[in-house]
């Protein structure tokens, strides 16, 4: 009797530990969410800008755009180029004499007069914060000499960070134009600019610091005339891991934004123009948050650490290791080294790794010969693909031909030797 108690006690216990085993499972496989799809992922619409493009400013891509390639006036977005090159090309203690073409200016101005000097570094605040065309201008001059050399410079690191639809004309952005285009960019180069300015310049720390200031004060060098400066790019404060921003408007470029944005460890760029006309002034902010929450809610970084195997290839003529010419010749090929592939990827793309063969299996095989490479996909969710990175397929070992001298060698070692 007690023996059959024991024993019932026991497979209550056994019952019980299976049911919580089956409710764990339950809620966990309840908890899980499926893989979004494509169809399910919506991407921003009714955007109020006529060119709009949001970039990983780590490798780029470009994650979103609408009319991201088609050159429009920036307006005071143009200011970013101009601060990043004078943080590269000059000394912030250096000083700064206004010439007649900069205090002439028109609005917005810091109100600065001919022959007044100030510190360079003043007046990169004005040029940020306040957005003033005049100090732009004595920025530029003191840089290059001129306007127009500044001009030459600005284009010119255009060209370098691999900005296609580009042409500077100003400094500050106001609507101009000369013999080969009008001032403008596109929505896609402004969003690089921006990439390589709060992560890949060498002055990126500092341009990060002029431009999340909330508030700056400096007087002219002889310390008679006052000012402060406000920082005018709102959406600072309207959204949490806002790094840096620059705001713009003329009459021929509506009102534009530029922007960066860091959740963790991703960092997004986006560039925003012709968004609206007055009185919409607040459109740019709109649309700015529908691109950044966009990328915060689908994308996220994926690692590929590819299993490190060798490719064996048969080589026709060619003289085994062995020495044995009635064996067949191969060669290894590997990939070369690198670190495993990051990338910056919505829910619904995956990345798949393709090898090439490009070597035509036919002896001699140099030591380290590049016989192929090795490509990896972004496999989006409608089924293209896009190049993520390259790398070569290097031969591991050298391969002969079987010639004369092969024969008479293997001959000599077999019957002499």
């Amino acid at each position: 009797m007690l023996q059959s108690l024991a024993v019932g006690e026991k497979m209550n216990v056994i019952l019980k530990r299976l049911v919580a085993f089956f409710l764990s499972v339950l809620v966990i496989c309840l908890s899980e969410k499926n893989p979004v799809t494509a169809e399910e992922i919506e991407e921003p619409q009714q955007l109020y800008a006529l060119s709009a493009c949001l970039m990983d400013a780590e490798s780029g891509r470009v994650l979103y755009e609408k009319e991201g390639d088609v050159h429009r006036a920036n307006a005071s977005t143009t200011k970013i180029m101009t601060l990043i090159l004078t943080l590269e090309r000059a000394d912030l203690t250096d000083l700064v004499k206004v010439s007649k073409r900069a205090a002439r200016q028109p609005d917005v101005q810091l109100n600065i007069n001919e022959g007044e000097t100030y510190r360079l570094k003043d007046l990169c605040y004005s040029l940020m914060l306040e957005s003033h065309n005049d100090s732009a201008v004595a920025i530029a001059e003191h840089v290059a000499g001129s306007v127009e050399a500044f001009g030459a410079l600005m284009n010119e690191k255009a060209d370098e960070l691999g900005c296609t639809q580009t042409h500077f004309i100003t400094p500050n952005g106001l609507d101009e134009t000369d013999a080969i285009d009008f001032h403008g960019t596109s929505a896609k180069d402004l969003a690089k600019i921006m990439s390589y300015c709060i992560l890949r310049s060498p002055k990126a720390e500092q341009f990060l610091e002029i431009t999340q200031t909330p508030e700056y004060d400096f007087t002219d060098t002889t310390g008679k005339r006052h000012f402060v400066c406000h920082n005018h790019n709102a959406f600072l404060q309207m959204m949490e891991g806002v790094l840096s921003g620059k705001t713009g408007f003329t009459a021929d470029a509506g009102y534009c934004y530029v922007g960066a944005l860091q959740s963790d460890d991703r960092v997004y760029t986006l560039a925003l123009l012709g968004c609206g006309w007055p009185n919409h002034k607040t459109y740019k902010w709109s649309d700015a948050k529908k691109l950044f929450h966009y990328g915060l809610e689908y994308y996220a970084y994926q690692e590929y650490e590819h299993p490190v195997k060798a490719v064996k290839i048969a080589v026709e003529r060619g003289a085994a290791f062995s020495g044995n010419p009635f064996e067949q010749a191969t060669v290894t090929l590997k990939e070369e080294n690198h670190e495993p592939i990051r990338l910056l990827l919505r829910t619904d793309e995956t990345i798949l790794r393709e090898e090439q063969i490009s070597f035509d299996g036919v002896a001699p095989v140099e030591l380290a010969e590049e016989c192929g490479t090795v490509s990896y996909y972004i496999i989006k969710g409608d089924g293209t693909r896009q190049l993520a990175a390259r790398f070569g397929l290097f031969s591991e070992n050298e391969v002969q031909v079987k010639d004369v001298g092969f024969y008479l060698q293997f001959l000599i070692r077999r019957y002499f030797i």
